[in-house]
This record gives structure tokens, sequence and C-alpha cells, in this order.
């Protein structure tokens, strides 16, 4: 499916000044000549490479939804004894509520 966006401009060949003008007041840019030259340039190769780009035959390819070939990485949720007690744990916290450290509210 082509975007909408590439549909207005897929039969030009290059995008016209007032093209530029309008993607810039859109965008809310302030352009100077030069770069409203330079941009109408590059923005009409950018096109013609999409252009190209959607030529291309995709229609035997797999979709690629991960290069990594990472699986699921979580680990087990397990309860590990690391031998400290409770008690000792919570003796120097400022507030203790519930056998719970007590903090101020984060929002």
């Amino acid at each position: 499916m082509t975007p909408v966006c590439y549909t207005k401009f897929k039969s030009m060949s290059k995008l016209s000044r007032d093209d530029v003008l309008k993607l810039a007041a859109l965008s809310k840019l302030r352009l100077s000549d030069e770069e409203v030259e330079k941009l109408q340039m590059e923005l009409s190769e950018i096109l013609n490479y999409v252009e190209v780009l959607n030529n291309v035959d995709t229609a035997d390819l797999e979709p690629t939804y991960q290069v990594t070939g990472l699986k699921n990485i979580s680990r087990a949720d397990e309860v590990k004894d690391y031998g400290y007690k409770t008690e000792d744990l919570l003796k120097n916290a400022p507030v203790v509520k519930d056998n719970q450290f007590k903090v101020k509210r984060v929002l």
C-alpha cells in the first residue's frame, strides 16, 4: 500500500518551490532562498529513491521482525535467600511501616 504523503508527489520528478514552502510552513520552518533550493533538490532525490524502492518486487520475501536472533532472555522469577534478616535490613531506615521502607510518593 502506498503511503498517502508519497502518493501526492509520486508522478513528480521534481518538487516545486511551492511544495517545499508548503512543507516548510507545515513544519513551522523559516527557510532562506538557498535552503529552499537545496531542499527542493534533496527532497526530490529522496522521493525518486522511494519510487525506485516502491518498484522492488518483495512478493516472495518474508517480513523481518527481529534481526539479532535473540529469543526471550528473561530469567525465571526465583526467590533467593541472601542470609539477611528483615529486621537487620530495616534498622537503618529513616521510616519503616508494615515491615517495609516507607518513602515519599513518586508521581
